[in-house]
């Protein structure tokens, strides 16, 4: 008691208390679960976390979350959960889906973990959220149920065998031409995302090749569809754009299947939310693969035990809104950066993912007000990283040397990015949008 109030009075003194205030300062309670932890992870982790999602353990109640604590903290503190490796460090940070947490929450839920891990008063517990016994749309909440699901037909992956590469060609069935707001993808079954490594769907229709696109690969129309892969679920067009769809078109899909030790069998579903007919958006937009290598894919050479970069380029032939970054690279990726150079030779970093993990294909989808409004003839720079060496704890083998391919342990260097292409005109007028909404936000209260 007494090195006690020795210890107090030395504080009391250092900032400017008696003994008598700082005794009537009470230490701050530490955090419990069910005030301050349970909010968090109802906010940033039970979309995954839960009872027959595809996280591996539920952390629902305090009874699911505390065996964790230890572990939870550790995820936690080095940033590595929830899943979102973007650098905070450089370039754009609003985003519309960021999951990450904020410092404060990072620092509850160490401080929760080191105090013991308390559960707290019951009654502070927040209502449970309701999740969906059977999978459901994500975005049926804003738009109802989806318009149109196209789903590939079922492929069974045997529990050994090599990957498979399944490309099935299936018909919309459209009588008319209709814009999509908002599009979902993903495996049928929770046992299928242990076997998809990524799905691609195409939309193939008859009309003119968009120039826009730069993907070498691209069947004719307006550019990748939709794509799933860990950590992607689909995406909601900005007001007034979108992407038609044609009568007559087709769903050519291109799903990498992997075994896992058992024989599942599964199939992709495609959801679809369409602008209400007569409701035409303004802006069209396309999705593109950019390659991050110099020559596009057969540019890409990783010798063995070495660290290599390599930079792709494409120019805009026409004025544009970047609507987000998703780099996708393999085992030996180690991260991506997207720049922009423009017509005046100014450069600008809009985004780097600077601890790029394979498991998570995040899709970095930048906010309304900061989505980067880019004139014509401004270059796209994309550079890539690759850690061939026994320092990356993912490489399958340092000793081989590495190119482009389709296998987990090939490699790759490319960003998918929407990009809704404006006149010189219209992007005068949203540039001027832009300046009107800043100038009235920093208006003084």
């Amino acid at each position: 008691m007494a090195q006690a109030w020795r210890r107090l009075f030395v504080v009391g003194a250092l900032i400017g208390l008696s003994v008598t205030d700082a005794w009537a300062q009470p230490p701050a309670a530490p955090p419990t679960f069910t005030r301050d932890v349970a909010p968090i992870l109802q906010a940033k982790c039970e979309s995954c976390h839960r009872a027959n999602s595809i996280a591996p353990m539920s952390l629902v109640t305090f009874e699911e979350t505390r065996p964790w604590a230890r572990s939870i903290r550790a995820r936690v503190a080095a940033r590595q959960m929830p899943p979102w490796h973007i650098d905070k460090t450089v370039g754009i940070q609003r985003f519309a889906n960021d999951r990450s947490l904020a410092d404060r929450e990072i620092d509850t839920i160490v401080n929760w973990v080191n105090a013991g891990a308390p559960r707290g008063n019951l009654k502070d517990m927040p209502p449970r959220l309701q999740w969906p016994e059977q999978p459901a749309w994500n975005y049926a909440a804003v738009f109802g149920e989806p318009d149109l699901v196209v789903k590939s037909p079922a492929y069974t992956q045997k529990a050994a065998a090599q990957d498979a590469w399944y490309k099935p060609v299936v018909p919309t069935g459209l009588t008319e031409a209709r814009w999509v707001r908002a599009i979902e993808i993903r495996p049928s079954t929770v046992k299928g995302r242990r076997i998809t490594h990524h799905a691609l769907a195409r939309l193939r229709q008859d009309e003119p090749k968009e120039q826009a696109s730069n993907d070498e690969d691209e069947d004719a129309g307006p550019g990748l569809f939709m794509e799933w892969a860990v950590g992607k679920q689909g995406e909601v067009m900005r007001p007034d754009s979108g992407k038609l769809m044609l009568p007559g078109s087709q769903i050519v899909f291109d799903i990498h299947y992997h075994a896992v030790g058992e024989d599942i069998t599964d199939s992709i579903e495609l959801a679809i939310y369409f602008y209400p007919k007569g409701q035409e958006p303004k802006h069209r937009q396309v999705l593109g693969l950019f390659h991050a290598i110099n020559g596009g894919s057969r540019g890409l050479d990783i010798p063995p035990n070495s660290v290599t970069t390599h930079q792709g380029v494409f120019v805009m032939k026409r004025a544009g809104r970047i609507e987000n970054f998703q780099p996708h690279m393999h085992l030996r990726g180690r991260g991506m950066m997207m720049e922009a150079i423009l017509p005046t030779g100014a450069t600008e970093v809009l985004s780097l993912v600077s601890n790029y993990q394979f498991n998570w294909h995040n899709n970095y989808v930048y906010a309304d007000e900061v989505a980067p409004l880019l004139p014509k003839g401004t270059v796209l720079r994309f550079t890539s990283w690759h850690d061939n060496t026994k320092e990356n704890p993912d490489n399958p083998d340092p000793t081989q040397w590495v190119g482009w391919g389709d296998r987990t342990v090939d490699e790759m260097a490319h960003a998918w990015v929407n990009i809704t292409y404006l006149t010189d005109e219209e992007l005068k007028e949203e540039q001027e949008k832009r300046k009107a909404v800043t100038s009235t936000a920093v208006q003084p209260q």
